[in-house]
């Protein structure tokens, strides 16, 4: 049961917390008229925000370093962008959840008791219904939105994007439910998923920056078409049966991470013209940190998704 206690923490640390900013970016998003559908996105805001605290009470002491040191449960520029989106929008963040996980420590237990089992089967239960939920609310406002029922400030194909993390995120619960673990088996898999979020976060950095930012919209379109090419070379070497586009995902996502670190820090301290929200450029941040976390996991040949290390 260690393995079942210890990657469900380290999958809510950073999965809760992605799904919390996306109801936040969604309830930003909406018109004022849509009062029922900004209540249940504060909602599903305010039930991840809750698991993650308590995913945050159970993980001190039992988590490895290479989680905790990958920057993908919090950045340098978390805490600021937390405070400058809620002052900017009006929402309520909890930034002591943030506080708290910086104060982290690792560990990696040899034994887990049988009261932190049930706390974390518990857990998983109440995420699980909350991701549920909040899967069944994205794809109706996404709905909504194709057929030209609802305004939002977001790209549909943003709430795709969401929608397909969330799902992810549910596939990873299940498995620990019903495996108690969670096995990376197929790495062009993983990939292929990863290349598309990244390729998407290009794209939106570059649909969200002011005309004026001739520069970095140059730099988002060139991440853009880097990663489609690299996504069809993917497909190419499928049918080929290799895998000599690993390379090529580590060295283009250290590349975007800069690129996406420096963006942060920029908007963080109001130095680019952009309509991007500070919580949004650091969320895609932890993101690519969490990628480049699971590539370099995959260089040191670990099949599973953390664990003390």
């Amino acid at each position: 049961m260690r393995e079942y206690v210890i990657l469900s923490i380290e999958t809510h640390l950073f999965f809760a917390r992605i799904m919390k900013e996306h109801s936040l970016f969604l309830l930003a998003s909406l018109p004022e008229k849509e009062t029922d559908l900004k209540r249940r996105a504060e909602c599903f805001r305010k039930g991840f925000e809750g698991g993650l605290k308590k995913t945050v009470r159970l993980a001190d002491g039992m988590v490895g370093n290479a989680i905790l040191d990958s920057g993908e449960i919090v950045t340098e520029f978390t805490q600021k962008a937390e405070c400058q989106t809620s002052r900017l929008t009006g929402i309520s963040v909890d930034t002591e959840i943030t506080e708290a996980e910086k104060c982290l420590q690792s560990g990696c237990p040899s034994g887990v008791s049988r009261e932190t089992v049930y706390q974390v089967r518990m857990l998983n239960r109440e995420m699980l219904e909350c991701l549920n939920g909040l899967i069944a609310y994205k794809e109706e406002i996404l709905q909504k939105v194709l057929s030209c029922k609802l305004y939002t400030t977001n790209y549909p194909l943003l709430i795709e994007h969401i929608l397909r993390e969330a799902r992810l995120y549910r596939q990873f619960i299940m498995q620990l439910e019903r495996n108690g673990c969670i096995a990376m088996t197929d790495l062009r898999n993983t990939e292929a998923f990863w290349n598309q979020i990244m390729m998407e976060h290009a794209e939106f950095i570059r649909g969200l920056l002011d005309p004026t930012e001739c520069e970095l919209i140059q730099s988002a379109n060139g991440f853009a078409m880097d990663y489609c090419e690299l996504l069809e070379a993917m497909k190419e070497q499928e049918a080929r049966n290799g895998n000599a586009c690993h390379a090529k995902s580590v060295q283009l996502t250290e590349e975007f991470q800069k690129f996406k670190s420096a963006g942060t820090q920029g908007i963080t301290d109001c130095d680019i013209r952009s309509v991007i929200l500070p919580l949004l450029a650091d969320h895609v941040l932890r993101e690519a940190n969490h990628y480049l976390r699971l590539l370099e996991q995959a260089n040191n040949g670990s099949n599973r998704c953390g664990m003390c290390k």
